[in-house]
């Protein structure tokens, strides 16, 4: 079995410098800026690496914001070209109840955007995800995650396959190969924590059922 370069990294680095590994492979971050990481997954030195100059996780992207309406995020994604909105044609609904998906492409109208393809999900008409996949031909992730450690300061889980800022109201993921994705904390862990009240539910039926064989 090949095992990733990154992943060996990341476990000698846990090894040599103390960082606690889990068991999915990801760094706990306490990470110094000098962690022997790939250079592609360094954290890098900048004024935000103390937790003092780091700025507040943004709690969207832009002008669009968590929380917002559907019909407010459907009237800022039409005045921002970035996006390439083509109104309802770009809008679904998703399996499961007070789901919705706008769903847009800037290859159709916005071709020369940092943006590529961009999803907008809402819960009870809320916006609680928003994930902007960035044109990798404008854009590399060593130059995002860099931008992002400088404003925010380190990540606070770092991993293969991304990087992890969270708050009180925000979680904040980049992505591989190049994808930002903002979360509502809040939303997130309430589906969490419902999604494994149907598990157990579903598991004490199963276990009824065979008790009566």
């Amino acid at each position: 079995m090949k095992i990733s370069r990154y992943v060996i990294a990341a476990v000698f680095s846990s090894i040599l410098l103390g960082f606690p590994l889990s068991a999915d492979g990801s760094v706990t971050v306490s990470v110094s800026a000098g962690a022997d990481f790939p250079m592609s997954e360094r954290i890098p030195e900048t004024k935000g690496s103390g937790t003092a100059a780091a700025q507040a996780l943004p709690g969207g992207f832009g002008t669009v914001k968590l929380g917002m309406s559907l019909d407010d995020v459907k009237e800022l994604l039409q005045k921002d070209t970035r996006f390439g909105y083509r109104g309802d044609r770009d809008v679904s609904l998703l399996p499961g109840e007070n789901r919705v998906l706008i769903e847009t492409d800037t290859s159709r109208t916005a071709p020369y955007s940092y943006l590529d393809r961009c999803w907008f999900q809402f819960y009870e008409d809320k916006l609680y995800t928003i994930t902007i996949n960035m044109n990798r031909d404008k854009l590399d992730h060593y130059s995002v995650f860099k931008q992002l450690c400088d404003k925010y300061g380190n990540p606070v889980s770092l991993n293969p396959d991304k990087a992890e800022w969270k708050d009180g109201s925000v979680i904040i993921d980049l992505e591989r190969p190049l994808a930002l994705k903002y979360t509502d904390r809040a939303v997130f862990e309430k589906l969490q924590a419902d999604a494994m009240v149907d598990k157990t539910a579903a598991e004490k039926s199963r276990e009824k059922f065979l008790e009566g064989l």
